[in-house]
Parts: C-alpha cells; sequence; structure tokens
C-alpha cells in the first residue's frame, strides 16, 4: 500500500503506526508558512536507507522501526 500526501496525511499515518517505508522528496521551497512533518508524532526510530541528490531535490528513504 502507499500513502501520497502532505505533512498533515503523513503524520496522521505515522501516528497510527500504519508506516513501515517513508520516502520523502524534500525540495527546499516553502509557499505560505508550510507545514512542519512530524509535528505532534511521538519519537520515532528512522533508519536511513537510500538518499540521492539531484539538482532541485533530495530523495531519502528511511526505514520505520519499532
Amino acid at each position: 500500500m502507499s500513502v501520497q500526501g502532505g505533512a498533515v496525511t503523513v503524520d496522521q499515518y505515522l501516528a497510527a503506526g500504519l508506516v513501515d517505508e517513508l520516502r520523502l522528496h524534500i525540495v527546499p521551497f516553502t509557499l505560505g508558512a508550510g507545514t512542519r512533518l512530524f509535528d505532534g508524532v511521538t519519537a520515532l526510530r528512522l533508519e536511513q536507507v537510500e538518499s540521492r541528490a539531484a539538482t532541485a531535490v533530495t530523495h531519502v528513504k528511511c526505514r520505520v522501526r519499532p
């Protein structure tokens, strides 16, 4: 199963413990105030599996550990 969405959607799935792998595509650009990822989510153990930088984006893949 794949879930796509913004920070609010991702935070809800993380808080519910329904995520086993997280793929982030980080672009250093903010529209308006932005929304914080991991806001209101209890402590997570993330293991970085892969990262790849491109011209305007960094792709990061992490496993969520229990």
